[in-house]
């Protein structure tokens, strides 16, 4: 689905998916193929346009080492125009990892749990006027990642609170990792169901 969209041949899109799996990375037409993580029985690849999320899934060891491996699904393929593809790029980004986090994605969405927030603190801004900051770090099974609060933003949540993340992007800031929040970004705090408890958006100037 993600070749007819790209309108990329499939056979050659698999390659790069081989390709990548033996060294890495690979490039396709506008997308970037990225082996995040090997395992004992398969890999997991990343898939981004413009750094942005396209998406990503697991592929069987077994898969990349045949000559053949999408013939049975040349049937789905040659009826793909017909199914809406969704993907981080469209109106829902798509939910990642906290450990298949890098520099540049945009729009991105993760569930993870605040396990930490620093005390609130005054800052200058460019605008010569001064703004309230923390900072929060997030947790999920993968890793942890730090995420700057403002204003208003640091009273909604506490720690403990799990909490959905859309729309953000990760910025290195003195050499950190960091996920960042701008006017599109939202964030909601999930009750231990999964079930919105409260919903916000970031609309606040840093």
């Amino acid at each position: 689905m993600i070749a007819v969209r790209y309108e990329i041949d499939l056979d050659e899109f698999f390659d790069k998916f081989v390709e990548a799996w033996e060294s890495r990375k690979s490039t396709c037409n506008k997308l970037i193929i990225e082996c995040r993580r090997k395992k004992s029985e398969s890999a997991i690849f990343l898939i981004t346009a413009d750094h942005r999320v396209v998406a990503q899934f697991p592929i069987p060891e077994y898969l990349l080492k045949e000559t053949d491996p999408l013939r049975e699904f040349e049937y789905v393929v040659r009826h793909a125009k017909h199914v809406p593809l969704k993907e981080g790029t469209g109106s829902e980004p798509a939910c990642l990892q906290i450990k298949d986090l890098a520099v540049g994605m945009k729009r991105v969405g993760l569930k993870a749990r605040i396990v930490e927030i620093s005390e609130p603190k005054m800052a200058l801004t460019r605008f010569n006027d001064y703004v309230m900051f923390a900072n929060a770090i997030l947790s999920d099974k993968t890793s942890t990642i730090k995420l700057t609060l403002w204003n208003g933003r640091i009273e909604t949540v506490s720690v403990n609170d799990v909490v959905q993340i859309e729309n953000a992007s990760v910025v290195l800031f003195r050499g950190e990792l960091q996920l960042k929040m701008g006017r599109t970004s939202t964030l909601k705090v999930l009750d231990k169901d999964g079930l919105t408890a409260n919903s916000t958006e970031e609309g606040l100037k840093a």
